[in-house]
């Protein structure tokens, strides 16, 4: 996939190749320092900050969809009926 920013495709797939490489190497084997992937984290998230700036997207809006589509999912789990119970 992708990154946000046509800049960032290349930095994010660094990312995520430090960011796999450390989880099957250090985290599953229960060293959870997560600095290793740290730098290339923040230039790829600067570069992520700076495409939604340029791109006029606020990140209260992001925030307002993601509220807004677990509040929504929360709902239809309380309208499903229980056929567990008898």
């Amino acid at each position: 996939m992708n990154s946000l920013g046509d800049d960032c495709t290349e930095l994010k797939k660094q990312y995520d190749a430090c960011f796999n490489s450390w989880f099957s190497e250090h985290f599953l084997k229960g060293r959870h320092d997560d600095s290793l992937c740290a730098p290339i984290f923040k230039v790829y998230q600067d570069c992520v900050k700076r495409a939604m700036r340029e791109q006029k997207i606020e990140l209260r809006e992001i925030e307002s969809e993601i509220t807004t589509g677990e509040q929504n999912h929360e709902q239809q789990q309380q309208e499903k009926p229980d056929h567990t119970k008898s």
